[in-house]
């Protein structure tokens, strides 16, 4: 029994320390394991060769869009380019615009205080002559403004003379009139062909000048040249702007000196009816 009791117990121990053997075998395989792969990957590494560095994104800033300028008067615009022509070309050209204008501005408004109302005018004129004559008519075209009074007085004047002492005192006067209207207009007229041929002149000149840049440099190149050129054609544009604006206004007035002449000659028609009819009343 004893021997049987003693088996058993050495079996037991057997078999428990072969579990404990083999469950340590099993917790040292992973350690093992693990420290094998540890050493494959530095091995790998040291047998790799080492990689460069990633080099470093440079980072380029892009330029910030460029805010849109707001667009310039066309004032401005215009000043900037007159100075860039050129000073002395520049001041003939824009000399002939002042002068220009002042006279169309002088023009406007004296042809604008010549309109009258030339039918009123002449019934006016009817009733003083049924009432008061002669020298009540020549009140009321004396108080008149315009050319078509002063031809109707001019008449009156000449009425104890004969209707045709009249007639040539109408004609007269109506030129002497007509002569007043157009005053000036020929300034106009001669600023107007005055101003392009000062802005081609300073094209000539401009482009001298960009040749002899040329030959200076003894090159073509195109920085040398712009300059002569840029005033050679800023010249010819304010020379041509300046005969446009005048030439529009020279037409206006024009057109103002045709009405007010088709109204004297038909007023003088009619005053020269009026007067012969007056002197059959009065034989």
């Amino acid at each position: 029994m004893k021997k049987v009791l003693s088996l058993l117990f050495v079996s037991a121990m057997l078999t428990f320390s072969g579990t404990t053997l083999y469950a340590q075998d099993e917790n040292a395989q992973p350690a093992e394991t693990a420290t094998e792969e540890v050493a494959d990957t530095a091995a790998a590494a040291e047998e790799m060769p080492a990689e460069e560095a990633p080099a470093e994104e440079v980072v380029t800033e892009e330029p910030a869009e460029e805010v849109a300028v707001a667009d310039k008067p066309f004032t401005q615009v215009l000043k900037e380019k007159f100075i860039e022509g050129g000073a002395f070309f520049m001041s003939f050209v824009l000399l002939a615009l002042v002068l220009g204008l002042a006279i169309v501005i002088e023009r406007i408004i004296y042809l604008t205080f010549s309109i009258s109302n030339e039918k009123k005018l002449l019934s006016q004129v009817e009733d003083a002559l049924n009432s008061g004559g002669i020298e009540a008519a020549k009140e009321v075209c004396r108080s008149q403004r315009g050319p078509v009074a002063s031809i109707f007085y001019e008449g009156l004047d000449h009425f104890d003379e004969g209707l045709d002492m009249v007639d040539k005192s109408l004609i007269a006067t109506g030129s002497v009139e007509n002569a007043k209207l157009e005053k000036g207009t020929s300034w106009i007229s001669l600023f107007i062909a005055l101003a392009p041929m000062l802005g081609f002149m300073g094209t000539v000149i401009g482009m001298i000048d960009a040749f002899d840049a040329i030959e200076a440099a003894g090159d073509i190149n195109p920085s040398l040249v712009a300059a002569g050129i840029k005033v050679a054609l800023l010249t010819t544009v304010f020379g041509l702007i300046t005969a446009i604006i005048l030439q529009i206004f020279y037409n206006l007035i024009v057109a103002m000196i045709d009405n007010i002449v088709i109204k004297m000659e038909d007023a003088s028609i009619s005053f020269l009816d009026l007067l012969v009819d007056f002197s059959k009343k009065n034989k």
